[in-house]
């Protein structure tokens, strides 16, 4: 089941030939940016994170967010996932506007409709691989028989069946990932937020959870992930490459030219 994606409306018009028909899907960006900039103030130091960021996402993309350390990645997916607010510009999520929210807001919207996949996995220690998986619909008073069908129902998508009574502890790095997908996918959110998912994870595990996101992807998940490997990058089918807090493309000979350095490729 796609993980929460809206469903666009479609559309029907008719083709210039007779008795024919012509249907094309009218998209509504479940990611919409349009001049955002983040500045960070100490000690009456500025810092631009981002400036004049322009983006757009559309419900069941896969889109990487790309670029060496320091270049804003993090700050923007923190924006994406209402974990920190911009300084300046709109961002519309599912059609409305998000960027001044209270903190209390933001919460209520990332529960319903944002999942997380961290580098550090963040699971809790004391509980089982079925307890992590099913605690974000505990937050959200989902019925015991509910639940339990969701988690099973992610477990099994992820192939971690066998190990749902295994502790963190129990599990390979690669199966501490599997188990923080699959807790991201149970609220069935409208987005898939993915903050170097691979990067504590040796390469063979590392292609895994890479084959799974491409799979999740396939089924209908929108994705948004930051990666600073562009072997990741090209996983999706679309990378933005950030700069200086700046989305950037080949036309900007300084910056194309230290991207390249870094092992990305511009079109």
């Amino acid at each position: 089941m796609p993980c929460g994606v809206p469903q666009s409306p479609v559309v029907t018009v008719a083709s210039p030939g007779p008795g024919t028909l012509l249907a094309f899907v009218m998209a509504t960006p479940i990611i919409q940016l349009s001049g955002l900039g983040k500045v960070f103030r100490a000690n009456e130091v500025e810092t631009h994170a981002l400036s004049a960021v322009t983006l757009n996402v559309l419900p069941g993309e896969f889109v990487s967010i790309a670029g060496p350390s320091g270049c804003g990645k993090t700050t923007l997916l923190s924006i994406l996932g209402l974990l920190d607010s911009p300084t300046a510009g709109r961002y519309l999520l599912t059609g409305k506007a998000v960027e001044k929210l209270s903190a209390t807001e933001r919460a209520g919207i990332r529960n319903r409709s944002i999942g997380f996949i961290f580098q550090t996995f963040n699971l809790i220690g004391d509980l089982t691989v079925f307890e992590n998986v099913e605690l974000p619909l505990t937050y959200r008073g989902v019925s015991t028989a509910e639940r339990h069908e969701r988690v099973r129902e992610v477990l099994k998508r992820v192939g971690m069946t066998s190990r749902m009574s295994h502790y963190p502890s129990q599990l390979s790095g690669g199966q501490q990932q599997r188990v923080a997908v699959a807790r991201a996918m149970v609220g069935r959110p409208a987005i898939l937020l993915a903050d170097e998912p691979t990067g504590n994870l040796d390469s063979r595990n590392g292609h895994a959870v890479m084959e799974l996101l491409r799979d999740l992807h396939g089924n209908g998940a929108t994705i948004c992930m930051v990666t600073h490997d562009p072997r990741y990058a090209h996983a999706a089918e679309r990378t933005l490459h950030l700069f200086d807090g700046r989305i950037v493309d080949g036309a900007e000979s300084r910056e194309g030219h230290e991207l390249e350095e870094s092992g990305f490729e511009l079109a």
